[in-house]
């Protein structure tokens, strides 16, 4: 059962456009790290060294990307002995995937597709999530993605889904904002409906990201500094859930370590204006 997380503070993600600045002069400028955990499958090399650095001076978070939970596929086990074996050597503070499905036949599609949001749905995912669970020996943190269609037969709304899948598998939820912000105008709902609607209790962490307009939808690329709207949303979300872990994703057209820090040091401050700490 999920019992919480400790608050890290405000950080980034681990990527390979920092690679020689992090080995140079290391971790500076942020509280701690959240790593693509199919990057470092392979427990060597260059990025092995580089997170090790980081790892020895700051913590670090595992956030996966091809967990595949809502597959009708069995679940990996081969996937999942690396995902374990990797969880042991970097000793994260939590490890978090996707609510989606991505692949079908043991073909993938490299993407993270939304689910229907239906009592069938959660019978199968709440199953799938607790047998990772008990493999990992931990509880495990997902995050809602973004979407850009819904399906005839949902029988609720994405918040009361993910709210139910964190209450039925004792998992955390990584609250992402930027999606939350993107599905609301692709799809047009209330933020406040969802944001209000998971349980205090349940967040361990959020996402914060920029995305792109392409007229008739929104869409989360992960490109260029938050947008305002993004930052009001992060507001509501700190006001209902107080001091969270809160994770810069910055993925296309990365910019200088000292700009995405920067964007770190953002929500620092927004989080200290918010809560008057």
């Amino acid at each position: 059962m999920w019992d919480g997380a400790t608050f890290l503070g405000h950080g980034i993600g681990l990527r390979t456009t920092h690679f020689t600045h992090l080995l140079e002069h290391g971790p500076h400028g942020v509280d701690w790290f959240e790593i693509i955990s199919e990057n470092f499958f392979p427990m060597a090399g260059r990025p092995w060294a580089v997170l090790e650095k980081v790892r020895a001076e700051v913590p670090v978070v595992m956030h996966g990307v091809a967990l595949g939970i809502g597959n009708t596929d069995p679940l990996n086990e081969r996937y999942l002995n690396k995902l374990k074996e990797l969880m042991e050597r970097v000793e994260p503070q939590w490890v978090s995937d996707h609510i989606c499905w991505g692949g079908f036949g043991g073909h993938y599609a490299h993407d993270l597709l939304p689910l229907p949001y239906t009592e069938e749905t959660i019978n199968h995912l709440v199953p799938r999530i607790q047998h990772v669970q008990e493999f990992l020996g931990r509880p495990m943190v997902f995050e809602n993605v973004s979407s850009y269609l819904t399906f005839n037969d949902n029988e609720m709304p994405e918040w009361e889904f993910v709210a139910e899948i964190s209450k039925r598998s004792g998992c955390g939820i990584l609250l992402d904002v930027n999606n939350i912000y993107v599905s609301s105008q692709n799809h047009d709902f209330s933020v406040d409906d969802y944001i209000n609607a998971i349980p205090k209790d349940s967040v361990a962490q959020f996402h914060v990201a920029g995305h792109t307009d392409k007229g008739e939808y929104l869409l989360d690329t992960h490109t260029g500094p938050t947008p305002s709207v993004v930052w009001d949303v992060y507001r509501k979300a700190l006001q209902r859930f107080g001091h969270v872990s809160t994770l810069i994703e910055w993925d296309d057209e990365i910019p200088a370590y000292e700009v995405v820090t920067e964007e770190a040091a953002i929500a620092s401050s927004i989080t200290k204006e918010v809560l008057g700490e």
